[in-house]
């Protein structure tokens, strides 16, 4: 019998994975896999999760958002764990793993990850932490840490709307230092994105990045005119901002290593949670994870 270490976030989403933990274990054993399974709390570092490490898993379940996925892969690559990973989403945005199709009903997505082959895909990493999805700077980007955890438990993806509604009432530059092998930029912005994944909060930010590629997709919006927000806002929407883009008011490329500084007082911010201060040293790490189900 195969044996699965299964690690869960209790809070993600609307906290739905509680009902939904009898149905994981049931299908596991249909498919002849025993389930060791790990809640993630604040009493308890991440790390305990791996005490057992040597038993022999196939792999690794974990189920929440992208924020719970980031914080265990960090661990797995500092405790030097490299087995599969499987993902089953269960957190308010679960941007990476639309990004790798994955299905959302936990017995879809677990009947997907036990008869896949691993595949190697991408990681981010950001001065010394990693990330799967995206890392980001600037408006808009560090709204899931501004969000009191019960009420974007309580409200899901709405929260994030609204807290978006209100810092958009406050538009604000930020001035930005950037360098790589493609491009250098030295000027103002509204937000930058690089991008692991395509999408953030929902929306297909990033719909020309591979997960397996070598390399990150940065999108720095610039400071932009007010007249001229609105059709950038419609592009996004439509997907369209990245064909003939104005690269007076965007800056699109792809890279595999760049730097980032800022003088001003702003956050950074790795799927959904407070990531390092500038300056910033960004890297693809290709091959980084071995992934079930895509």
């Amino acid at each position: 019998m195969k044996k699965v270490k299964f690690i869960y976030n209790p809070n993600s989403g609307e906290r739905r994975i509680g009902n939904e933990i009898d149905k994981i274990i049931e299908t596991y054993q249909k498919y002849n896999y025993s389930v060791s399974p790990f809640r993630l709390s604040k009493d308890r570092p991440i790390s305990d999760a791996f005490f057992d490490i040597d038993c022999d898993y196939d792999h690794v379940l974990i189920s929440g958002g992208d924020g719970t996925v980031d914080l265990i892969v960090n661990v797995m690559k500092e405790l030097n764990v490299n087995m599969s990973i499987g993902i089953l989403p269960s957190g308010t945005a679960n941007d990476f793993a639309k990004a790798v199709n994955l299905p959302f009903n936990p017995v879809e997505c677990i009947e997907r990850i036990v008869k896949s082959k691993p595949k190697k895909v991408d990681i981010g990493k950001i001065n010394h932490k990693y990330f799967i999805n995206v890392a980001s700077a600037g408006m808009f980007t560090d709204v899931s840490q501004k969000i009191n955890p019960e009420f974007k438990n309580s409200m899901g993806k709405v929260s994030y709307y609204l807290k978006g509604i209100e810092e958009a009432l406050y538009m604000r530059k930020f001035s930005i230092e950037v360098n790589s092998s493609e491009i250098n930029y030295n000027g103002d912005m509204y937000l930058m994105l690089i991008f692991n994944g395509k999408t953030a909060g929902n929306i297909n930010l990033a719909y020309k990045a591979e997960i397996d590629d070598g390399l990150l997709d940065v999108i720095i919006v610039k400071k932009i005119l007010l007249p001229n927000m609105l059709p950038l806002l419609i592009n996004i929407l439509k997907g369209e901002h990245l064909e003939g883009y104005n690269k007076d008011e965007i800056l699109y490329f792809k890279t595999n290593k760049l730097k980032i500084d800022c003088k001003d007082n702003l956050n950074t911010d790795i799927d959904g949670e407070k990531g390092p201060d500038f300056p910033l040293e960004i890297e693809c790490i290709k091959d980084g994870i071995e992934l079930l189900g895509y």
